[in-house]
């Protein structure tokens, strides 16, 4: 599978009360992955959420991967996302087995994607670019750390922080694979709205 175009993202307070017609409003306009980020210790919902995320994409033909937590994610038998603070990738690459998508946080640090790379990574996510209203105090990365990346890396690309329509073409031209979105793609009360804007990130990867 090749991981290229939007990677969506899910956030349990944006999205509340309109959590599954967004989601499905994003796979309408194309997803490439879906990771469903969840920060809360209710374990039955998000048992149940992640449940139905997977049903929507296995109609949408995308991939479901579940943000730090490789239990739930073997349990779905998804892919996962580890940041720096969830351990080595090693073991939930034991735990997932070897088709799994494991993606790796390596904030603006290309030692930390060779070393996701060498532990079995299968993309690196690199930010944060812009201002980021999920994480205001993240390292800022740059366009140069993208090339420098996509020359000694070889894996898929996602960037991530403050991604948007307006900002995002230059990552894409710079080297990257996945754009990472969460507000930009669903902080919007329509639905119709998200559709557009999904549909209009992965036409910067048509040119």
């Amino acid at each position: 599978m090749k991981l290229r175009g939007l990677y969506a993202i899910t956030d349990s307070q944006l999205l509340a009360g309109r959590f599954l017609s967004h989601v499905e409003a994003a796979l309408e306009g194309g997803v490439c992955l879906l990771q469903y980020r969840d920060k809360s210790d209710d374990a039955a919902r998000r048992l149940r959420e992640a449940e139905a995320l997977m049903r929507l994409c296995e109609r949408y033909d995308t991939q479901l991967i579940i943000n730090d937590d490789a239990e739930l994610a073997a349990r779905l038998g998804v892919g996962v996302h580890l940041g720096q603070t969830d351990g080595p990738l090693t073991p939930a690459r034991a735990l997932l087995g070897r088709n799994a998508i494991i993606g790796s946080t390596c904030h603006a640090q290309l030692d930390l994607a060779r070393q996701a790379a060498s532990e079995g990574a299968s993309y690196v996510a690199f930010g944060r670019f812009f201002n980021s209203v999920t994480k205001p105090g993240a390292p800022a990365a740059s366009l140069d750390l993208l090339e420098q990346a996509r020359a000694q890396v070889k894996l898929p690309i996602a960037v991530i922080g403050g991604v948007t329509l307006d900002n995002a073409a230059p990552l894409v031209a710079h080297g990257a694979d996945l754009l990472a979105v969460i507000h930009g793609l669903f902080g919007t009360d329509s639905a119709q709205e998200v559709t557009r804007r999904a549909r209009a990130f992965n036409a910067l990867f048509a040119s």
